[in-house]
Protein backbone atom coordinates (compact mmCIF):
# COMPACT_ATOMS: atom_id res chain seq x y z
CA UNK A 1 0.00 0.00 0.00
CA UNK A 2 1.56 3.36 -1.06
CA UNK A 3 2.42 5.90 1.60
CA UNK A 4 0.91 9.32 0.97
CA UNK A 5 3.23 12.25 1.62
CA UNK A 6 1.78 15.32 3.37
CA UNK A 7 0.28 17.64 0.78
CA UNK A 8 2.03 20.66 2.24
CA UNK A 9 5.52 19.11 2.12
CA UNK A 10 7.71 20.87 -0.42
CA UNK A 11 10.34 18.92 -2.29
CA UNK A 12 13.46 21.07 -2.40
CA UNK A 13 14.97 20.83 -5.87
CA UNK A 14 17.62 23.30 -7.00
CA UNK A 15 16.26 25.74 -4.41
CA UNK A 16 17.89 28.52 -2.46
CA UNK A 17 16.19 29.81 0.69
CA UNK A 18 16.45 33.46 1.71
CA UNK A 19 15.62 34.01 5.39
CA UNK A 20 14.84 37.23 7.25
CA UNK A 21 14.01 37.62 10.94
CA UNK A 22 11.73 40.57 11.59
CA UNK A 23 9.12 41.48 14.18
CA UNK A 24 10.18 38.52 16.28
CA UNK A 25 9.36 36.01 13.53
CA UNK A 26 11.25 34.21 10.79
CA UNK A 27 10.19 34.61 7.17
CA UNK A 28 11.52 32.62 4.21
CA UNK A 29 11.18 32.58 0.44
CA UNK A 30 12.17 29.80 -1.96
CA UNK A 31 14.23 30.99 -4.91
CA UNK A 32 15.94 29.46 -7.91
CA UNK A 33 19.63 28.84 -7.38
CA UNK A 34 21.84 31.74 -8.57
CA UNK A 35 18.84 34.02 -9.15
CA UNK A 36 19.12 35.74 -5.76
CA UNK A 37 22.53 37.21 -6.56
CA UNK A 38 21.38 38.19 -10.04
CA UNK A 39 18.46 40.07 -8.47
CA UNK A 40 20.74 41.82 -5.99
CA UNK A 41 23.11 42.78 -8.81
CA UNK A 42 20.11 44.06 -10.83
CA UNK A 43 20.83 41.56 -13.59
CA UNK A 44 17.46 39.88 -13.00
CA UNK A 45 14.39 42.11 -12.51
CA UNK A 46 11.46 39.69 -12.85
CA UNK A 47 10.35 38.29 -9.47
CA UNK A 48 8.63 35.36 -11.18
CA UNK A 49 12.02 34.26 -12.50
CA UNK A 50 13.57 34.53 -9.03
CA UNK A 51 10.92 32.80 -6.94
CA UNK A 52 10.52 29.05 -7.15
CA UNK A 53 7.33 29.28 -5.10
CA UNK A 54 5.28 32.48 -5.22
CA UNK A 55 4.68 32.83 -1.50
CA UNK A 56 6.21 33.87 1.82
CA UNK A 57 6.80 31.13 4.40
CA UNK A 58 7.79 30.77 8.01
CA UNK A 59 9.34 27.43 7.04
CA UNK A 60 9.85 26.60 3.37
CA UNK A 61 10.78 22.93 3.83
CA UNK A 62 7.63 22.25 5.87
CA UNK A 63 5.43 24.30 3.58
CA UNK A 64 4.30 26.58 6.41
CA UNK A 65 2.98 29.76 4.78
CA UNK A 66 3.29 33.05 6.69
CA UNK A 67 0.00 34.47 7.94
CA UNK A 68 -1.26 37.75 6.49
CA UNK A 69 -1.47 39.27 9.97
CA UNK A 70 2.14 38.40 10.73
CA UNK A 71 3.27 40.00 7.46
CA UNK A 72 1.37 43.20 8.23
CA UNK A 73 2.77 43.34 11.73
CA UNK A 74 6.38 42.78 10.64
CA UNK A 75 6.48 44.55 7.28
CA UNK A 76 3.57 46.98 7.51
CA UNK A 77 1.92 45.30 4.51
CA UNK A 78 0.77 41.90 3.33
CA UNK A 79 1.51 42.68 -0.33
CA UNK A 80 3.52 39.66 -1.44
CA UNK A 81 5.78 41.46 -3.91
CA UNK A 82 6.71 44.19 -1.40
CA UNK A 83 7.53 41.65 1.28
CA UNK A 84 9.48 39.42 -1.10
CA UNK A 85 11.58 42.38 -2.31
CA UNK A 86 12.51 43.31 1.25
CA UNK A 87 13.44 39.71 2.08
CA UNK A 88 15.53 39.49 -1.10
CA UNK A 89 17.30 42.75 -0.26
CA UNK A 90 17.94 42.21 3.45
CA UNK A 91 17.64 38.46 4.05
CA UNK A 92 20.38 35.89 4.53
CA UNK A 93 20.90 33.37 1.75
CA UNK A 94 20.97 29.88 3.20
CA UNK A 95 23.63 27.80 1.45
CA UNK A 96 24.94 24.32 2.27
CA UNK A 97 28.59 24.31 3.39
CA UNK A 98 29.87 22.27 0.43
CA UNK A 99 27.94 24.46 -1.99
CA UNK A 100 29.25 27.60 -0.27
CA UNK A 101 32.85 26.37 -0.60
CA UNK A 102 32.29 25.54 -4.27
CA UNK A 103 30.75 28.96 -4.97
CA UNK A 104 33.57 30.79 -3.16
CA UNK A 105 36.20 28.83 -5.08
CA UNK A 106 34.49 29.65 -8.38
CA UNK A 107 34.16 33.32 -7.40
CA UNK A 108 37.82 33.46 -6.36
CA UNK A 109 38.82 31.99 -9.72
CA UNK A 110 36.66 34.53 -11.56
CA UNK A 111 38.25 37.42 -9.66
CA UNK A 112 41.74 36.06 -10.42
CA UNK A 113 40.84 35.77 -14.10
CA UNK A 114 39.67 39.39 -14.25
CA UNK A 115 42.80 40.58 -12.43
CA UNK A 116 44.98 38.63 -14.87
CA UNK A 117 43.18 40.31 -17.79
CA UNK A 118 43.70 43.79 -16.37
CA UNK A 119 47.22 43.60 -14.95
CA UNK A 120 50.82 43.04 -16.04
CA UNK A 121 54.36 42.73 -14.74
CA UNK A 122 55.53 46.39 -14.67
CA UNK A 123 59.06 45.42 -15.73
CA UNK A 124 58.08 43.51 -18.89
CA UNK A 125 54.44 44.55 -19.47
CA UNK A 126 53.70 40.83 -19.85
CA UNK A 127 50.45 39.47 -18.37
CA UNK A 128 50.45 36.91 -15.58
CA UNK A 129 48.63 33.60 -15.67
CA UNK A 130 45.54 33.10 -13.53
CA UNK A 131 47.37 30.56 -11.35
CA UNK A 132 50.06 33.11 -10.45
CA UNK A 133 47.40 35.66 -9.53
CA UNK A 134 45.64 33.06 -7.34
CA UNK A 135 48.87 32.31 -5.49
CA UNK A 136 49.47 36.03 -4.94
CA UNK A 137 45.91 36.40 -3.62
CA UNK A 138 46.63 33.68 -1.07
CA UNK A 139 49.94 35.30 -0.10
CA UNK A 140 48.23 38.68 0.33
CA UNK A 141 45.47 37.15 2.46
CA UNK A 142 42.70 38.25 0.12
CA UNK A 143 39.23 37.14 1.27
CA UNK A 144 36.48 36.75 -1.30
CA UNK A 145 33.18 38.42 -0.44
CA UNK A 146 30.34 36.05 -1.19
CA UNK A 147 27.74 38.79 -1.35
CA UNK A 148 29.46 40.76 -4.13
CA UNK A 149 30.08 39.85 -7.76
CA UNK A 150 33.61 39.32 -9.10
CA UNK A 151 33.80 42.54 -11.10
CA UNK A 152 33.10 44.72 -8.05
CA UNK A 153 35.96 43.07 -6.12
CA UNK A 154 38.72 43.43 -8.71
CA UNK A 155 39.99 46.91 -7.75
CA UNK A 156 40.23 46.00 -4.06
CA UNK A 157 42.05 42.78 -4.94
CA UNK A 158 44.59 44.57 -7.13
CA UNK A 159 45.34 47.13 -4.40
CA UNK A 160 45.91 44.35 -1.86
CA UNK A 161 48.22 42.48 -4.23
CA UNK A 162 50.25 45.66 -4.72
CA UNK A 163 50.67 46.23 -0.98
CA UNK A 164 50.57 42.78 0.64
CA UNK A 165 52.14 40.38 -1.89
CA UNK A 166 55.63 40.04 -3.33
CA UNK A 167 54.25 39.93 -6.89
CA UNK A 168 55.23 43.02 -8.93
CA UNK A 169 51.95 44.04 -10.52
CA UNK A 170 50.30 47.06 -12.11
CA UNK A 171 47.22 47.71 -14.20
CA UNK A 172 47.76 47.21 -17.93
CA UNK A 173 48.01 50.50 -19.77
CA UNK A 174 45.44 51.46 -22.40
CA UNK A 175 46.50 52.57 -25.84
CA UNK A 176 44.22 55.30 -27.22
CA UNK A 177 44.14 57.49 -30.32
CA UNK A 178 42.78 61.04 -30.13
CA UNK A 179 41.95 63.07 -33.22
CA UNK A 180 41.12 66.76 -32.97
CA UNK A 181 40.95 69.78 -35.25
CA UNK A 182 44.44 71.30 -35.41
CA UNK A 183 43.51 74.34 -33.31
CA UNK A 184 41.97 72.21 -30.54
CA UNK A 185 44.92 69.83 -30.64
CA UNK A 186 47.44 72.60 -30.04
CA UNK A 187 45.28 74.10 -27.26
CA UNK A 188 44.69 70.81 -25.40
CA UNK A 189 47.95 68.97 -26.14
CA UNK A 190 49.78 69.77 -22.90
CA UNK A 191 46.77 68.89 -20.72
CA UNK A 192 46.31 65.58 -22.57
CA UNK A 193 50.01 64.73 -22.25
CA UNK A 194 49.76 65.29 -18.47
CA UNK A 195 47.21 62.44 -18.28
CA UNK A 196 49.37 60.04 -20.33
CA UNK A 197 52.21 57.74 -19.35
CA UNK A 198 53.71 57.96 -22.82
CA UNK A 199 53.14 59.64 -26.18
CA UNK A 200 53.68 56.89 -28.76
CA UNK A 201 52.83 58.87 -31.86
CA UNK A 202 51.91 62.46 -32.68
CA UNK A 203 51.04 64.06 -35.98
CA UNK A 204 50.00 67.66 -36.49
CA UNK A 205 48.60 68.53 -39.90
CA UNK A 206 47.00 71.65 -41.29
CA UNK A 207 43.49 70.42 -40.48
CA UNK A 208 43.85 67.70 -37.86
CA UNK A 209 45.99 66.82 -34.85
CA UNK A 210 46.33 63.12 -34.00
CA UNK A 211 48.14 61.45 -31.13
CA UNK A 212 48.45 57.91 -29.74
CA UNK A 213 48.84 57.76 -25.95
CA UNK A 214 49.60 55.02 -23.46
CA UNK A 215 47.54 55.76 -20.33
CA UNK A 216 46.54 54.31 -16.98
CA UNK A 217 42.88 53.20 -17.34
CA UNK A 218 42.02 55.51 -14.44
CA UNK A 219 42.91 58.48 -16.68
CA UNK A 220 40.43 57.49 -19.39
CA UNK A 221 37.55 59.29 -17.65
CA UNK A 222 39.74 62.38 -17.07
CA UNK A 223 40.54 62.56 -20.78
CA UNK A 224 36.97 61.99 -21.96
CA UNK A 225 35.71 64.68 -19.55
CA UNK A 226 38.31 67.12 -20.89
CA UNK A 227 37.39 66.41 -24.51
CA UNK A 228 33.68 66.72 -23.81
CA UNK A 229 34.19 70.04 -22.05
CA UNK A 230 36.68 71.67 -24.42
CA UNK A 231 36.00 70.02 -27.80
CA UNK A 232 32.55 68.45 -27.67
CA UNK A 233 31.43 67.27 -31.09
CA UNK A 234 34.87 67.95 -32.59
CA UNK A 235 36.95 65.22 -30.96
CA UNK A 236 37.31 61.53 -31.75
CA UNK A 237 38.72 59.11 -29.14
CA UNK A 238 39.45 55.50 -30.04
CA UNK A 239 40.57 52.71 -27.70
CA UNK A 240 43.16 50.66 -29.58
CA UNK A 241 44.33 47.99 -27.10
CA UNK A 242 45.40 47.28 -23.57
CA UNK A 243 49.18 47.31 -23.64
CA UNK A 244 49.32 43.83 -22.10
CA UNK A 245 47.68 42.27 -25.16
CA UNK A 246 50.54 43.43 -27.32
CA UNK A 247 53.01 41.23 -25.50
CA UNK A 248 53.03 37.62 -26.61
CA UNK A 249 52.92 34.83 -24.06
CA UNK A 250 51.81 34.69 -20.44
CA UNK A 251 54.04 34.22 -17.45
CA UNK A 252 53.47 30.84 -15.89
Amino acid sequence: MPINQPSNQIKLTNVSIVRLKKGGKRFEIACYKNKVQEWRNKVETDLDDVLQIANVFVNVSKGEVAKSGDLKKAFGTDDRDSVVKEILAKGDLQVAEKEREHDLTALRREIATLVAEKCVDPATQAPYSVSIIERAMTEAGYSVRAGKNAKSQVSECIKLLQTNSTLPIQRARMRIRITLPAADGMKLRDRLVESADKVEHEEAGEKDWTSVFLIDPAQFRVITDLLNKEAKGRSHLETLTFAATATSGNKQ
